[in-house]
């Protein structure tokens, strides 16, 4: 019998995980087999197990190529794979982490493709007019929140393309990582290993000129400090803060930024988002091929969004946050969809964990 070929499996691999629609690759060694599975629409689906010998020679050849150290298996690694290397159409990242059953592997699939417009990304019309209007501001702070994967970065790239196309105003991001390269725009990242973090990043970055300052995530009171303050002097800023709804950004943002006067001053718009699974066209929800047998392909992005009206500082100021609520909440958007056939009450469950 013919041995399979690692280098062969690996790009067939990658190449199903990208028809698929799968934002990452996820490879556990488990009781001498590897278990594979694929992150699609945001949850892990079982895709393959690998025999021992097989796998082995896999993650070997998965480390070669993201030109981390094969023989080493007790210290986690994190590297790179060219897309051009295994007849891909997105470039890889790759990181790898022990564990108590063995070595794991996770691939995250860059997307490459052109990015969306504020138009694309299927926001309600009023949502889309929000946004467009802020970011035509000279000065403010917008804020999104949601869990990891919820389609902030997105919506943050999508403003970017925007700002780039409209032209005229020198744009700097800090970001975990640049996943994206924008023309026109000044993209750097931070690195924990020599201590630039977001906070240093910003400060420094303030003395660079900016008028429109993206920073990737608000993590701690200097950072928030740093993007509330800037707001107040000039600047558009654009971040992200988990908090889980839009009251939930201001009782965070108390907590980090003991001026809270302030924040109220700053902050000019907070977008809340989610993605709810699509049912798959093909089977709707019984389950095909098409969908990897899960019932649903693609995802629908959800928001709930709180534009800071002068009516609204005044409460913010007092530390009141009984009127901040957004005009449509996200489970009432989220219902709209089941009853329209978009999605369905399990998802809608799965979601809110009802």
């Amino acid at each position: 019998m013919a041995v399979e070929s690692a280098p062969a499996f690996v790009e067939d691999l990658i190449h199903k995980a990208e028809s698929a629609g799968a934002s990452d690759i996820h490879l556990q060694m488990r009781a001498g087999k590897a278990e594979i599975a694929f992150r699609l629409d945001g949850l892990m689906t079982p895709a393959k197990e690998l025999s021992g010998d097989l796998a082995e020679r896999v993650f070997g050849r998965i480390k070669f190529l993201a030109r981390l150290k094969t023989y080493q298996e007790s210290l986690p690694q994190d590297g790179r794979i060219n897309a051009a290397e295994v007849q891909a159409r997105h470039d890889l990242r790759v990181a790898t982490y022990p564990t108590v059953t063995g070595e794991k592997i996770v691939l995250r699939l860059f997307q490459t493709a052109v990015i969306q417009g504020l138009g694309d990304l299927g926001f309600p019309e009023p949502a889309r007019a929000a946004l467009e209007k802020f970011l035509h501001q000279p000065a403010g702070l917008l804020l999104l929140t949601g869990p990891a994967g919820s389609g902030k970065t997105t919506t943050i790239y999508a403003c970017l393309r925007q700002l780039a196309e409209d032209g005229g105003r020198h744009i700097i991001t800090v970001e975990d990582p640049a996943e994206q390269v924008i023309p026109g725009i000044m993209q750097t990242e931070v690195n924990d290993a020599i201590g630039l973090d977001f906070a240093k990043a910003a400060r420094h970055l303030l003395r660079q000129d900016p008028q429109v300052l993206v920073i990737g995530e608000i993590r701690d009171e200097a950072t928030a400090s740093i993007a509330v303050r800037a707001a107040l002097t000039g600047h558009l800023v654009i971040s992200t803060l988990h908090a889980g709804s839009c009251r939930g950004v201001f009782e965070r943002l108390e907590v980090m930024c003991p001026d809270h006067s302030a924040v109220a001053s700053a902050v000019d718009l907070v977008l809340n988002q989610r993605l709810v699974r699509r049912l798959c066209p093909a089977c709707h929800d019984t389950g095909c091929d098409a969908c990897l047998r899960t019932g649903y392909q693609g995802r629908v992005p959800l928001v709930e969004w709180l534009p800071v009206t002068d009516a609204l500082r005044d409460p913010l100021r007092r530390r009141d946050y009984t009127s901040v609520a957004p005009e449509i909440p996200l489970a009432a958007a989220a219902q709209k969809l089941v009853e329209q056939g978009v999605t369905n009450d399990p998802e809608y469950r799965r979601l809110f964990g009802l």
